[in-house]
């Protein structure tokens, strides 16, 4: 029997379908998830055990194109043109191979830098609800930061629309991070969308990772992943586990829940050749931050930028919570003390401002003292000085 995670082939099959293995039942049979629409398969049609996970082509050839989870092109450019190929199934770096400096890395979105500033190498999350803008943030940051950063990047788009997919492409090509030309691109991109069953959601985050891994790895490069959005893999996961047959936990997702999350997360680190950085939009459903997905997430983070309904329905963007978003690396030694400071200080005025606002809504602001008059006064003006126009968003 073929071992478990191998990928299996049908045969004789348009397009291309790719099984992988995921359970042994008894001893000739073995139940596998599919990467691909499973319509017109047929009892006893041939399958061939491939001797291997998933491969997928990776190294600079990958830069500008966009493949699916099999690692097939589905740009509509021809073949990849590349013979190197790595299994998206690889275990983390070893524990002596981590690399411990810690830089922050600027991102040019205010409140970010000020409050919670990200680490270099490190894992960052985008929490929000639906609509509060975690793609239009993601998209700026892949602006600001893939732009002015030398080296590659890569983004993976896991059970998210089709449509903002193409767009992103195509802002791409505008803008000269694809080069349809030469080979000069920056990005690699990976697309599982909403539209593709479970299996393939399931696993094109860890193709995307893959890729990026190559350039760390081989190449010894420092590389951005982006990842929208990490509750689809989730998603899927739980999907697959209920399609085969596993008793749900908590809210019904997956009994593995936290493993998925970390083989996926743990491999996702920088190591003394080079680093991946890795910002994540994570959904939280129906706004609940204590929903076993976004919970186990936030167990993996360096820096957390939580997207708040409150704040987008005040009209500031990027919808930033400034007191709910935390930063492994906000520490006097790292930022500097007069950074450190300044921060803490903006958070008083804004959490103060936050316990006042049931009396403003009460009695008004007129039974305020001086002194908490001027505290809201500040916050709100802190509050339009930490929104900006995106670069992304202009029309």
């Amino acid at each position: 029997l073929p071992p478990i995670l191998n990928a299996l082939e049908v045969e004789n099959r348009e397009p291309r379908l790719v099984l992988e293995v995921a359970q042994h039942l008894g001893e000739n049979t073995v139940r596998t998830i599919a990467m691909d629409g499973t319509e017109g398969l047929v009892r006893g049609q041939g399958c061939m055990d491939v001797g291997s996970p998933i491969k997928i082509p990776v190294g600079p050839k990958t830069l500008g194109r966009i493949i699916n989870v099999i690692g097939e092109p589905i740009d509509e450019r021809g073949p990849m043109g590349t013979n190197m190929e790595a299994s998206i199934h690889a275990d983390a770096p070893e524990f002596v191979e981590m690399n411990v400096k810690q830089e922050i890395l600027v991102t040019g979105i205010k409140v970010v830098d000020l409050l919670a500033p990200y680490a270099k190498g490190g894992k960052i999350g985008l929490f929000g609800g639906a609509g509060v803008g975690k793609t239009v943030v993601i998209m700026e940051l892949i602006n600001n930061v893939a732009k002015a950063h030398g080296g590659c990047s890569v983004f993976a788009g896991v059970g998210e629309r089709t449509r903002e997919g193409n767009d992103l492409y195509h802002e791409m090509i505008q803008s000269g991070v694809i080069s349809l030309k030469d080979d000069t691109s920056k990005v690699a991109l990976v697309y599982g969308q909403m539209n593709e069953p479970p299996g393939a959601r399931a696993r094109v985050a860890l193709t995307g990772l893959t890729v990026a891994e190559y350039f760390r790895d081989q190449e010894g490069q420092d590389v951005l992943l982006f990842i929208d959005n990490i509750f689809r893999f989730t998603q899927a996961g739980s999907e697959v586990s209920a399609l085969l047959g596993r008793i749900p936990s908590a809210v019904g997702y997956q009994p593995t829940l936290a493993t998925d999350m970390g083989t996926m997360q743990e491999r996702i680190t920088t190591t003394q050749k080079g680093s991946i950085t890795s910002v994540q939009a994570v959904f939280v459903p129906a706004d609940d931050l204590t929903d076993p997905a976004p919970a186990t997430t936030f167990a993996h983070l360096d820096a957390t930028t939580v997207l708040s309904r409150a704040i987008s329905e005040l009209g500031i963007y990027p919808a930033v919570d400034p007191l709910d978003s935390t930063s492994r690396i906000m520490d006097p030694n790292i930022v500097g003390e007069e950074h450190y400071n300044v921060a803490r200080g903006v958070q008083k005025i804004l959490q103060d401002y936050k316990s006042l606002q049931d009396i403003i809504a009460i009695l008004g602001m007129d039974e305020l003292s001086e002194e908490d008059k001027l505290t809201v006064a500040r916050a709100r003006k802190i509050q339009r000085f930490l929104s900006q126009p995106f670069q992304v968003a202009e029309v």
